[in-house]
């Protein structure tokens, strides 16, 4: 008997005067019995009434671990193999003393709010990027031109100005160019409109159809370019200088669709013309940088007294 663990010093069998043969209808007759009689409410006095509290606490100890089976075979092998100590403690710690939750539920609870954090937070970015388009003299002016084309302006502002103050024209009006410019502008990229597909319990949900479309995609280009020696199409040669690139797919649709023409006027998806064209925009940019005064001035930082250099000067 192990101090803390089960029935502690006591035998459970013992405390409810059963068997270790005696099945689990017998070990529930025999609770009943004794937690009747041991019930604190039929005893008076404060002394019997505290003894009684704490015998009862103890067989309904003694009655939850032997009226489940994984429990009372833990107990059982305690009993069978009293040296093992330390498998005893984790045995009934990990399964006494865990809280009782279904994993799936933990599961499904944790992609839950994972999927509303994603979404919320791709629902502020977009709105961010439009209140961001709305305070832009340029996107701002064409907004108004399109509200005005459309009578937008007109007919909800101008009408009603009498019966409104300056701050509630210019709120109104405000809403009516951020609606134009939703309807109107392409926001791509991270700050894109969210979309509920996007999602991870969509995702997860579209797993299966992904996996097989992305096996289908694979088996087709195999056949179709690597076996049949078919040429390239647009999209194709479009996967092909995005692969190239490496970059990921929210920023390939960042990039616009004039970049990606001149792409495929250079003939970029071919990968000899594609290691040509990398080549010569590092070096391009290498020299951009070297003729940029601030980067010289970092490099310089950088060779004399970079970070990790310990110096007493101002």
């Amino acid at each position: 008997m192990i101090e803390g663990l089960y029935c502690g010093k006591q035998n459970c069998y013992d405390v409810l005067g059963v068997n270790r043969d005696d099945t689990k209808h017998e070990i529930a007759k025999s609770y009943r019995r004794l937690a009747k009689k041991h019930h604190p409410d039929m005893h008076k006095s404060r002394v019997a009434k505290e003894k009684a509290e704490e015998m009862f606490k103890l067989i309904a100890t003694a009655y939850e671990i032997l009226k489940d089976e994984d429990a009372r075979k833990d107990y059982d092998y305690m009993l069978d193999n009293p040296e093992e100590v330390y498998r005893h403690y984790f045995h009934y710690y990990r399964t006494r003393m865990a809280p009782k939750v279904d994993i799936k539920i933990v599961i499904a609870v944790s992609i839950t709010v994972i999927s509303i954090i994603q979404y919320l937070g791709a629902r502020h970015r977009y709105s961010s990027a439009i209140n961001y388009l709305v305070s832009v003299p340029k996107y701002r002016l064409r907004a108004l031109d399109i509200a005005k084309q459309e009578g937008l302006i007109n007919g909800n502002i101008k009408v009603k100005k009498g019966r409104k103050t300056k701050e509630e024209l210019r709120e109104e009006e405000d809403g009516i160019i951020r609606t134009v410019l939703e309807e109107n502008m392409d926001i791509r990229g991270g700050y894109a409109k969210p979309n509920v597909t996007d999602v991870l319990w969509i995702q997860l949900v579209l797993l299966p159809y992904t996996i097989v479309m992305f096996a289908w995609f694979h088996i087709n280009w195999i056949y179709r370019f690597d076996i049949k020696g078919e040429e390239y199409g647009t999209d194709e040669k479009l996967y092909l200088i995005k692969k190239y690139l490496k970059c990921s797919q929210t920023h390939w649709q960042s990039i616009e669709n004039s970049e990606k023409n001149k792409y495929i006027k250079l003939e970029l998806w071919i990968k000899e013309k594609f290691d040509d064209w990398k080549l010569k925009e590092e070096e391009a940019m290498r020299m951009k940088l070297a003729e940029n005064p601030k980067y010289r001035s970092y490099r310089r930082y950088m060779k004399s007294r970079g970070p990790g250099q310990i110096t007493f000067e101002d």
